[in-house]
């Protein structure tokens, strides 16, 4: 089963997220911020993140590039979200592998975690 880590301040979208994901077969955890997505990210060793841009104590910037400095994740694949638009995003961060607009819909997450997560749910070897 692969496992995804949510990040994000918003408890509303992080509940969604988890939701929506768990149904469709992954394992969810959530975290509130940046900080202690890190700490939860060292916990449960996840096959992809989706992280707010915009967070307390760290934001997805933040979050990003210290996933990106370590070795073993370097090549983790992570969605960064945001209500702004991407190209503000771009201009304070790089490395991530994918943009979610917000609002978004299930159709776009879904879309953009089978891209990014080689075999689906439960299709493993």
């Amino acid at each position: 089963m692969k496992t995804i880590l949510v990040i994000d301040d918003e408890f509303g979208i992080s509940e969604a997220l988890s939701s929506l994901l768990s149904d469709e077969g992954y394992r969810v955890f959530t975290a509130p911020n940046g900080q202690q997505g890190l700490e939860k990210l060292a916990e449960v060793n996840p096959d992809l993140v989706i992280v707010d841009f915009m967070m307390p104590v760290l934001d997805g910037a933040g979050v990003l590039q210290a996933v990106r400095n370590q070795e073993a994740r370097r090549d983790l694949p992570v969605i960064l979200m945001s209500g702004v638009a991407e190209s503000i995003v771009r201009r304070d961060c790089e490395g991530y592998s994918a943009f979610l607009r917000k609002p978004f819909g299930a159709e776009a997450v879904l879309s953009l975690i089978s891209r990014l997560l080689p075999a689906p749910p439960g299709k493993e070897p």
